[in-house]
């Protein structure tokens, strides 16, 4: 068996807490080396043996970490993926990889001069509910594609306190490339590259510098139409995936509780990690050859962000294919910035 990829973070905050350290930690494919802090010291509450760098350089310049997880604001990524490949290290970059396409090419383009991977951290393509969507249409059991909705509702009228995502001189800010690339990734990965689409944005909430809203329209082969919207003035929110095909619906709310369960110090280790409790099912509505209603609960899938790692891991240790791959970054912020 090959040896375990020694990580290290770039940060420690509510990123670097949940979706990575107790991956990092928790898995034989992986040794959690190091953390950078500049300026609260909190990783060795969780991880006592960690080693909290001061600095970006300290850690780089660390020659027992191979890969580095950047999961620092989004104007950083650009500059952060290029120090880290340029140290010699492979990068787990978290969306937005950049904010735009020259960005992205210019970042693939290095990875592969100095022989490294870069690989973009999608985890809602381990969510329950979008795994339980790709199970319900590659089934056939709905038919042919006709309309597909993905959502992301929230409700918060404040003005947020982190900067990146809400001042208006920042790359890569409102929601468009903070929960844009979650909504496109989770369509570019079930069905490629869209023919065409066309995207509305707005900002309703008042003071806001950034977008608060976004709908996308992407149109694919077979007339099958797919529409994301995300938006944070939605008081009552919808089934985050509604699929119409020929022979049926399946909606579905998003309930995945992965980030519930980790943020409360579930380990993903745990049984019963990943598994959404009863009352979120999806529902299948079908009918039968007397042309009467069929109304089925379908079981949500178990959401498991372990996967992402495993696939990182493969990728580092034996050269297979990341499932994110590099086309379907280019695609998706091609779109994010138009």
């Amino acid at each position: 068996m090959s040896s375990p990829i020694v990580a290290g973070l770039l940060a420690f905050g509510m990123s670097g807490r949940v979706f990575h350290a107790p991956f990092l930690n928790t898995s034989e494919n992986f040794r959690l080396k190091a953390v950078v802090e500049r300026n609260q010291k909190k990783a060795h509450e969780y991880y006592p043996d960690i080693i909290s760098y001061n600095a970006t350089e300290e850690l780089l310049a660390d020659d027992e970490i191979e890969l580095v997880v950047i999961n620092t604001p989004n104007y950083t990524h650009y500059d952060l993926t290029k120090q880290a490949l340029n140290a010699g290290k492979h990068v787990l970059l978290e969306k937005p990889a950049a904010a735009t396409t020259a960005e992205v090419k210019e970042l693939f383009d290095l990875a592969r001069s100095v022989n490294k991977h870069l690989l973009v951290y999608q985890n809602r393509r381990w969510d329950s509910g979008f795994l339980s969507v790709k199970e319900v249409i590659e089934s056939g059991r709905i038919g042919d594609l006709i309309e597909v909705h993905f959502r992301f509702d929230r409700y918060r009228a404040a003005i947020g306190p982190k900067t990146f995502k809400e001042g208006k001189d920042m790359a890569a800010n409102g929601i468009t490339y903070d929960l844009g690339p979650h909504l496109l990734d989770n369509a570019i990965a079930l069905f490629g590259r869209p023919l065409s689409w066309h995207k509305t944005t707005g900002s309703y909430r008042e003071g806001s510098q950034v977008d608060d809203y976004i709908n996308l329209h992407l149109k694919y082969p077979n007339q099958v139409n797919v529409y994301l919207t995300a938006g944070l003035l939605i008081a009552e929110h919808l089934p985050a995936f509604v699929i119409h095909g020929k022979l049926g619906s399946f909606v579905k709310p998003r309930t995945d509780v992965q980030e519930d369960q980790l943020n409360e110090g579930m380990m993903p280790t745990d049984t019963a990690y990943g598994i959404e409790p009863a009352g979120s099912e999806g529902k299948l509505v079908t009918f039968d050859e007397q042309g009467q209603k069929v109304v089925e609960q379908v079981p949500s899938k178990k959401g498991d962000y372990k996967n992402l790692f495993k696939a990182v891991y493969h990728t580092i240790r034996e050269g297979a294919l990341y499932p994110v791959t590099e086309e379907h970054i280019a695609w998706q912020i091609k779109i994010l910035e138009a």
